[in-house]
């Protein structure tokens, strides 16, 4: 509270100097004017809250397993299993903070939004998710796990920003995926998948919504390439 607002009885004592010939009525009403004043005074001079900051993740795409392939006749004698370890975030990328760029090569991040995870951990449930649904597989588990895989499938998350170089802003997403032989380590495919999509509005919810559509998009297209790495394995 400030030091020098008057006290009440104080305020009243300057009223009634000021003022000799109020009524008693009259120098009530002053001096509660007065201490109001006081109080209205001292709190526009503490310190406002700081605003909360928003947090955001990302969801599975809502598409149901294609039918039939939890159909146990038509799997082969030798069940797929495939381990997908934890994808690793290129540096700048490895972090909460929600990342977006106005020039080329200069990182930026949102002061009060951020993701609930670091994006490459919000990744690895969503990439075993799609992979359960494609049905190429008949198991898919994240490392670690006691489950003997017969592949496994390591990511590297090298971007996902949000780019104001030209309106409207997008969301790039870039992610390297390896298909590996876990036995032998024979590396049997790899490939870079990129996905961009242009965001709703220019701010950090935007860049959110852009980044749930960039998502969904590289894990089919993602889910679709292990197939066909699988099948031309066979």
């Amino acid at each position: 509270m400030h030091p020098e607002r008057p006290t009440r009885s104080a305020a009243g004592q300057i009223a009634r100097r000021q003022h000799p010939r109020l009524s008693g009525r009259a120098w009530a009403a002053a001096t509660l004017l007065a201490a109001a004043l006081g109080v209205v005074g001292c709190s526009s001079l503490l310190p406002k809250p700081s605003p909360q900051p928003a947090f955001y993740g990302l969801q599975a795409p809502l598409r149901p397993a294609a039918a039939g392939r939890d159909d146990v006749t038509a799997r082969p004698a030798a069940a797929r299993v495939l381990v997908v370890h934890m994808p690793v975030a290129a540096s700048g990328f490895d972090s909460a903070r929600i990342v977006y760029t106005q020039q080329p090569n200069r990182l930026q991040i949102y002061a009060r939004h951020e993701w609930i995870d670091t994006p490459a951990r919000m990744l690895a449930p969503l990439l075993v998710t799609a992979l359960e649904r494609s049905g190429a597989f008949d198991a898919v588990v994240l490392a670690p796990s006691a489950a003997l895989g017969t592949l496994q499938l390591d990511t590297q998350l090298l971007r996902l920003q949000q780019e104001f170089a030209a309106p409207p802003s997008r969301v790039r997403l870039v992610l390297r995926a390896q298909l590996i032989h876990p036995g032998s380590r024979q590396v049997l495919a790899t490939k870079e998948f990129e996905q961009s999509a242009v965001s709703p509005s220019e701010d950090a919810p935007g860049g959110v919504a852009a980044t749930q559509q960039a998502v969904d998009a590289l894990l089919s297209e993602l889910a679709l390439w292990c197939e066909g790495v699988v099948k031309s394995t066979r």
